[in-house]
């Protein structure tokens, strides 16, 4: 069976837009802190963002460039954009009824108020007005639009202030159509967006875009301001370019990067108050239709709030800080490259410390032996440790090469930056694979010892980023074992000069035969199962969308194989239909920490095969971009990946959502004991001072007083 049906698959946009809604669901969860709460309402929105830069962008250049259906489920691009307008309206409305109704009032009960300007009190406008005099007004610039003045180019994700006025007077001249005039009055982005007011008790702020629209009438002397209101664009913010014709890739990113502001809006929020003669005049100077156009009755930029958090050190309003474990193994150790000489070493990030990753490079930029050092940089962070190592270790002599992928979306000008910066300090930097990006992460120490040479390797699931490894949940493999050096070494000639791919010897690297190697051993359990022995699937990841796997999963369901798949994110997959995926179980854990290992099992005796991987199962993974997937050869290694990161996800029962047929998200039934599973491997980071500990032996801790029951969030399905 060939599984072409097209209801069989669930459309990647619609299901991205179901793990935003698990997202918006811990923002709706009373039982968390409210700046948790408040952090969760952010991010969704913030993802919404992203979304409309680069699927929404590209849905509406597929449409006008006349493209038809080309995923496994057929639909066409006006089909998609008009669906992902209806939920994603849905969706801005749940989200400003929660602002409304719990978030808004839930910070005026713990004593913060965002006023908005019709709430002032008399002192609070005063306060307001002389805060915009000094510090608002010059940094303004007033832009009307007229025939003389055309509409002014917005940049990306700008807060902005719509202003229709009219001229003072009874002889008052409107323009030449008869029609109010409109001007544009651009937020600044430099300047801080809650402004401090007085009250009598607790805190008060004012959001800088509704002072600016309070005191728009100082900005346009002579006019009457008729109608004031806050709104923002976003646009297509994907790149183009053509890197066979680029001579020189790093200036032609840069010089995409300064052209891609310019990109086409693809949606307007507007504040719910807005004048429809503001909309009409918007959508018309942006080029969009009525259904790109999203009222809210919420802050328009959320993120903003998070300036709460340094306003507001309370801890009663947020969850418990936590601090990452350095396992017994690397602690109190005088060098990290001998413990690794002796054995593999696995990290659980952000349960364990990222900092031995870091001290990975740095004592090897520091030690005398060590020849040379080489590193695949896809994200890295603003202030980035790793860098700064890289670059100590030119100073101290020794051959530093390092692969930064500048194409990674939304952090180009970041990896530009720091590329330059590194080749300014001697570290030879490259640019990777024409037509690819460099996603893998791998780092090469090349070390003398005696009368030989001794290579360390360090892989990982997830960025060279401190920042985001205390954010995300990721996986390091520190080892020494020669055929995964040799491995990596071959990889890093591939990046970096001219070689051929060779024969891998233990890693498994796209594009060149991962998507082959995941089919072969979903294959195999296949096999299995038809022959009546047992068989067994289990795997983490971020996102599956490749319909060549997904349909082997299917067959493999069909063949009797148990199949678990824990998918934080993007599910094509549509588990539960009779006859073909009845064997599939699909769970998503959206938490504190955002899941983002990837970790992949085969095989239902005491040995499966464990392999951890850099890559999703999607077809950018498999076929556009240079992905490593490496084995678990350590026993004890292997069972702890078991055992921890995907046993006791498996049996999480307080944060877990179950994908249905219908392409509906339902929180998993809690019974027995409640285990969440993060709070699981935090109570275990607690107590590294008991090695031998089991995620068993603490399940009875696994809920903390931060991880109560889900709710509901509207949903549509799939």
């Amino acid at each position: 069976m060939e599984f072409n049906d097209p209801q069989l698959f669930i459309n990647r946009e619609l299901s991205w837009l179901a793990f935003n809604e698990r997202v918006l669901a811990d923002a709706y969860n009373r039982e968390l802190p409210l700046y948790e709460r408040l952090k969760f309402y952010a991010i969704a929105c913030s993802n919404l963002d992203e979304f409309f830069m680069v699927r929404v962008a590209g849905l509406k250049q597929q449409l006008a460039s006349g493209v038809a259906e080309t995923a496994a489920d057929r639909m066409l691009p006006a089909e998609q954009l008009a669906a992902i307008s209806e939920r994603v309206h849905r969706l801005v409305d749940a989200s400003s009824r929660l602002w409304e109704e719990e978030l808004w009032p839930g910070l005026v009960a713990a004593g913060v108020s965002i006023l908005t300007r019709d709430k002032l009190t008399a002192e609070q406008k005063a306060a307001a007005c002389a805060h915009f005099a000094a510090s608002v007004f010059p940094a303004l610039t007033p832009l009307a639009v007229d025939p003389g003045h055309p509409f002014p180019h917005l940049r990306n994700k700008s807060l902005n202030v719509a202003v229709l006025l009219r001229r003072e007077g009874p002889k008052r001249r409107r323009n030449m159509r008869g029609t109010s005039s409109l001007a544009v009055v651009q937020v600044p982005s430099v300047l801080r967006r809650l402004v401090p007011l007085p009250t009598e008790k607790g805190l008060a702020f004012l959001l800088l875009g509704e002072l600016i629209s309070l005191c728009a009438g100082d900005l346009f002397p002579g006019y009457v301001v008729e109608h004031a209101t806050v709104f923002r664009v976003t646009r297509n913010w994907d790149l183009n370019v053509d890197e066979e014709e680029s001579e020189d890739l790093l200036s032609t990113i840069q010089e995409e990067l300064r052209r891609r502001d310019r990109g086409a809006a693809v949606r307007l929020e507007l504040d719910a108050v807005a004048s429809p003669q503001i909309e009409a005049l918007l959508t018309a100077a942006l080029k969009l239709e009525p259904a790109d156009v999203y009222r809210q009755r919420a802050p328009l930029q959320p993120s903003d709030l998070m300036a709460l958090l340094d306003a507001d050190p309370r801890p009663e309003l947020r969850v418990e800080s936590f601090v990452p474990a350095v396992p017994p193994v690397l602690r109190d150790v005088e060098s990290l490259l001998d413990v690794v000489a002796e054995r593999d070493v696995l990290l659980h990030h952000p349960y364990e410390s990222f900092d031995p990753v870091v001290r990975f490079l740095e004592e090897a930029a520091e030690d005398p032996d060590v020849l040379a050092i080489k590193q695949t940089l896809y994200r890295t962070s603003g202030d980035s440790p790793i860098a700064r190592a890289l670059s100590r270790a030119v100073e101290n002599g020794k051959q530093v090469a390092v692969l930064v992928e500048i194409k990674a979306r939304l952090d180009e000008a970041n990896n530009i930056a720091w590329a330059r910066k590194m080749e300014e300090s001697g570290v030879h930097v490259v640019y990777g694979l024409i037509g690819l990006k460099t996603h893998a992460k791998v780092a090469l120490v090349v070390r003398r010892e005696g009368n030989g040479i001794r290579r360390y390797v360090h892989l990982g699931t997830g960025n060279y980023n401190p920042h985001t490894a205390r954010l995300y949940t990721d996986l390091s493999l520190f080892t020494s074992r020669e055929e995964i050096a040799d491995d990596v070494s071959a990889l890093f000639n591939m990046l970096t000069g001219f070689a051929v791919a060779p024969q891998w010897k233990r890693l498994v690297v796209a594009p060149m035969g991962l998507q082959e190697k995941v089919l072969a051993l979903i294959q195999r359990e296949a096999d299995k199962a038809r022959r009546g022995e047992p068989a067994r699937i289990l795997a983490k990841m971020n996102s599956l969308v490749d319909p060549t796997v997904i349909r082997a999963l299917y067959a493999a369901s069909q063949a009797g194989v148990e199949v678990d798949l824990l998918v934080r994110g993007i599910c094509c997959l549509r588990p539960g239909v009779p006859g073909v995926s009845e064997r599939i179980r699909v769970t998503s854990v959206v938490d504190r920490f955002l899941e983002h290992s990837r970790v992949f099992a085969f095989g239902a005796g005491p040995t499966p095969e464990v392999w951890m991987s850099s890559a999703d199962w999607m077809p950018r993974n498999f076929l556009r971009r240079v992905e490593v997937m490496f084995p678990t050869e350590d026993p004890a290694i292997r069972q702890r990946l078991l055992d921890e990161v995907l046993g006791v996800a498996l049996r999480d029962n307080v944060k877990a959502r179950r994908l249905r047929v219908d392409g509906t998200y339902v929180p998993v039934s809690p019974e027995g004991t409640l285990v969440r599973s993060q709070g699981v491997l935090m109570e275990m980071a607690r107590r590294t001072h008991q090695p031998d500990l089991k995620p068993l032996e603490v399940l009875r801790h696994a809920t903390a007083p931060d991880a109560p029951p889900l709710r509901q969030v509207p949903q549509a399905t799939g």
